[in-house]
């Protein structure tokens, strides 16, 4: 449409556009089309597709709605295209997922590793800045699940997938808040420890006595506070 041939007040171009009405019959019957092609091209790439996809589900998902868009409300495109491209975004998958599967090397490049964010109840910095979560995404997933201090946590991975896995101790031990400071009636309810104190950066504890300067061995941080129950 050129320039000064169209105007806000043509309802009828905006609502049905410039098609005939027999295109939405058509319609109709692209999209029941599309709809198999997609169904059944998830189908052939697994499950992996209907969990949670990965890095390279996700690319083939965008390929495939790319692929799908056009013919489904184009009525100057034809539906071949779509089958082709869907053919070797399953195809370029399945091979993936099978070398993959042969190869563990390079199913740890193409789908990612493991990463361990909270070790023995202690936060660490460097796996987090390696994957990219800050220390608030982190602490507000677990507030999330119902934990209110680190003593209760041993592990929490970050799966190859981005989800959190979180492994407790069976006895709780004293360990950092992680609820907000500004929550005074909340944090009140945690028992302070009498002779345990932690990092409040990364969660590290010590028994007291020790020097008011102490450097935290992990963060290097100063700051002690008591750890809670």
């Amino acid at each position: 449409m050129k320039p000064g041939e169209w105007n806000l007040s043509d309802w009828q171009r905006i609502f049905v556009g410039e098609v005939p009405g027999s295109f939405y019959i058509e319609l109709l019957v692209r999209s029941a089309i599309i709809y198999m092609l997609l169904m059944v091209s998830m189908r052939l790439m697994g499950k992996r597709m209907s969990g949670l996809m990965g890095r390279n589900e996700l690319v083939a998902m965008v390929a495939l709605a790319a692929a799908v868009g056009i013919p489904l409300t184009a009525p100057d495109r034809g539906i071949l295209p779509a089958f082709i491209i869907a053919f070797l975004v399953v195809y370029i998958e399945r091979q993936i997922s099978s070398i993959a599967y042969k190869n563990a090397k390079f199913d740890k490049y193409v789908y990612g590793s493991l990463d361990i964010l909270v070790n023995d109840s202690v936060i660490d910095f460097k796996a987090m800045k390696k994957v990219r979560v800050s220390r608030e995404r982190l602490v507000a997933q677990l507030r999330s699940l119902g934990y209110k201090h680190l003593g209760r946590i041993k592990r929490v991975y970050l799966e190859a997938n981005g989800i959190f896995t979180i492994i407790e101790y069976q006895k709780p031990q004293p360990g950092l808040s992680i609820l907000p400071t500004w929550d005074v009636e909340f944090n009140a309810r945690l028992r302070p420890s009498d002779d345990t104190m932690v990092c409040q950066t990364c969660g590290t504890t010590k028994k007291k006595p020790f020097p008011e300067k102490t450097k935290c061995q992990h963060c290097k941080d100063l700051n002690w506070t008591a750890a809670v129950e």
